[in-house]
């Protein structure tokens, strides 16, 4: 999947924030982000996004203190480079997980070999019925999702704020460990 634009807006109505995403080959993929799960979700890409920039080859950065200024400083300039003025093209020609977003009840966050964050978004239905869909993005996409998800919650006004690295306020951090973590909604 290329990943051409992401989106990220919240939806009053549903009060819930909505991620949209196109690709190259006009196929569109829409999740819903609940408050529980960004509380829960947000904390541990941000402590993936840490280690994504620390293993990059030739970089330096042995503690968890240089890591996170590592970190700063590359979505420092990811974000003044980025495109965020370009409005999201909704011209898909499929949508592959169908016409409504998918609830996401359940995330695994897992850092690839090759230098990327694998993000599998699972919605488990009351009946049992599962439907998922993996995201593999590198760095400088990591950056902005985390952005755009930022301003989405303050535009939420759901009582917490994040900031970059950080754990949530609301909630104790959750911890990014060898095997991959999972949040469950």
């Amino acid at each position: 999947m290329n990943i051409h634009q992401l989106s990220v807006s919240y939806e009053e109505r549903q009060d819930r924030i909505l991620l949209r995403l196109n690709t190259l080959d006009k196929q569109e993929f829409r999740f819903w982000l609940t408050r529980r799960m960004c509380l829960r979700l947000m904390p541990a890409i941000d402590q993936s996004v840490v280690r994504l920039e620390a293993s990059q080859p030739g970089v330096a950065a042995p503690d968890p203190s240089s890591q996170k200024i590592l970190t700063e400083i590359k979505r420092d300039a990811f974000l003044q480079k980025a495109d965020f003025a370009t409005p999201f093209e909704a011209k898909a020609e499929q949508r592959p997980l169908g016409e409504e977003p998918l609830l996401i009840t359940d995330a695994q966050l897992s850092l690839q070999a090759g230098g990327g964050l694998l993000i599998t978004f699972q919605e488990k239905s009351v009946e049992g019925a599962v439907k998922s869909c993996q995201l593999n993005l590198q760095a400088s996409l990591v950056h902005g999702l985390v952005h755009l998800i930022q301003q989405a919650l303050v535009k939420a006004e759901w009582g917490f704020t994040t900031t970059p690295n950080a754990p949530v306020s609301a909630e104790p951090a959750a911890l990014v460990t060898e095997t991959p973590p999972r949040y469950t909604h």
